[in-house]
């Protein structure tokens, strides 16, 4: 199923408790709940404010959470401060040494850091530190981060003062969390492309790509961090440096049509809540006979919601979602591709037999994934498959962080939505007009360069 879907690269999280108590497992705990947002590889460093200097402890390595960390990895990572990532593969490609967290010791101390994004002038920085004797030809987006932060710290009078100075020297869309023996660093690029919110557990504070990932180890959200902020958490207190905010943002508009859980808030806007007016919005100019509105799990299903709720159409659950399979990788033949998406969802052939069928689904990147649903609904004897779709066709790359093939792997780049339709086999094809975003965000400013080529850096 997720070979066909874009990827966003990663997930972070990151824990002070200043009462002492150890944070392992609540990054642990936290990191399942992101976990969604990568299943490449996951890791974290963790330290204690009250010992030496330099003390980090790191783990990480590639597969899931639940593979990377056992109850014995946990108990070996004793510290009351740490950061934690999930990471799936955009820069730097899959492989354990571009796992995170990048922990790295230096003339001043220590620092640990997990990033989201993409940098667009990393290749730049990249050849100013290489020629600084710092960086490598194989350096990843976060390693630069990293190495940035370092050669500003060494000048500077503290780690908060060497993100910003990193900050001013580089574009793109991120957030970054950076912890030193004893503080917290937390920062969300200028347009606020990548999310990332504050939260507070007993006393703890938490930075995180989510609001789901707060709640989950039984925090609640304070807020979240103001495009261009830093935050630095320093025990008990909380700073916040707010000079390098502007006036221009672009939110990533499918943070709320795919990447985020639906029970999470970003930017004041429950997620589900927008999936569910993106289907009001499907239905209201793209109606159809049917007899059953649904969704394909997990992402399209709010949407479906939507449309049954708009259109009148009963809305059913037509598919067994199977969630004990892992990602399925590329798989080298059709039918190889057909039983991946079997394993995923099995269709429950008693309720689509005989019946036409609204099916939605989040978006459609090279269209198999979809193609192959259809034939596996017409097999269990459905009559007609109406494909809607709650966001618009992908045009474009994405170059911040998230996954989306080139243009030539994007069908909808190279193929009328027409040819579409008759490529997956759909008897009708409707895509979300990008008009549509006011109603599923109100006023919130996006970047929708994927569907537009407009890019906001």
């Amino acid at each position: 199923m997720t070979d066909d879907k874009p990827h966003e690269e990663c997930g972070v999280f990151g824990i002070y408790n200043p009462e002492g108590t150890p944070v392992a497992r609540d990054i642990y705990y936290g990191l399942m709940a992101l976990q969604h947002r990568g299943q490449e590889a996951a890791g974290m460093s963790v330290s204690d404010t009250k010992g030496p200097k330099g003390n980090l402890n790191t783990r990480k390595d590639q597969g899931l959470v639940s593979e990377v960390f056992s109850k014995a990895d946990l108990e070996a990572l004793p510290g009351n401060i740490g950061v934690g990532h999930v990471r799936y593969s955009t820069s730097g490609g899959s492989r354990v040494e571009n796992a995170q967290p990048i922990a790295m010791n230096y003339i001043k101390g220590s620092l640990a850091l997990v990033h989201n994004g993409n940098l667009t002038n990393a290749e730049q920085l990249k050849k100013e530190q290489m020629y600084r004797g710092q960086a490598h030809y194989t350096t990843s987006d976060s390693e630069v981060l990293c190495y940035e932060i370092i050669s500003k710290r060494v000048s500077t009078g503290s780690i908060e003062e060497a993100v910003k100075k990193a900050a001013e020297r580089i574009r793109g869309g991120y957030a970054i969390i950076v912890m030193s023996p004893r503080k917290l660093v937390g920062m969300r690029d200028p347009l606020g492309i990548k999310p990332l919110v504050l939260g507070e557990k007993n006393g703890a504070y938490i930075l995180a790509s989510e609001s789901a990932a707060i709640v989950s180890v039984g925090g609640r959200l304070l807020r979240d961090i103001q495009p261009g902020e830093i935050v630095t958490i320093t025990g008990s207190e909380i700073k916040s440096d707010t000079s390098l905010c502007g006036s221009k943002r672009a939110h990533c508009v499918f943070e709320y049509i795919y990447f985020s859980r639906a029970d999470s808030v970003i930017d004041g806007i429950e997620v589900r809540d927008a999936r569910f007016k993106a289907g009001q919005a499907l239905a209201r100019f793209s109606g159809v006979s049917a007899d059953l509105v649904s969704g394909v799990p997990d992402s399209g299903l709010a949407a479906a919601e939507g449309f049954a709720h708009e259109s009148g159409i009963p809305f059913s659950l037509i598919f067994h979602k199977n969630s004990y399979v892992g990602r399925s990788f590329i798989k080298p033949t059709d039918e190889e591709r057909r039983t991946a998406v079997r394993m995923k969802l099995n269709v429950l052939g008693g309720i689509v037999k005989d019946k036409r069928i609204v099916l939605v689904d989040d978006s459609i990147v090279r269209g198999n994934t979809m193609r192959q649903i259809i034939e596996t609904l017409r097999e269990a004897g459905a009559k007609e498959v109406h494909v809607r779709i709650s966001s618009p066709p992908f045009i474009s790359p994405c170059y911040y962080g998230t996954d989306v093939p080139s243009r030539a792997q994007l069908i909808a780049a190279q193929h009328s939505d027409e040819e579409v339709r008759k490529t997956i086999g759909a008897d009708s094809l409707a895509y979300l007009r990008q008009t549509d975003f006011q109603t599923m965000l109100g006023d919130l400013p996006v970047c929708a360069a994927c569907f537009d080529g407009n890019y906001p850096v």
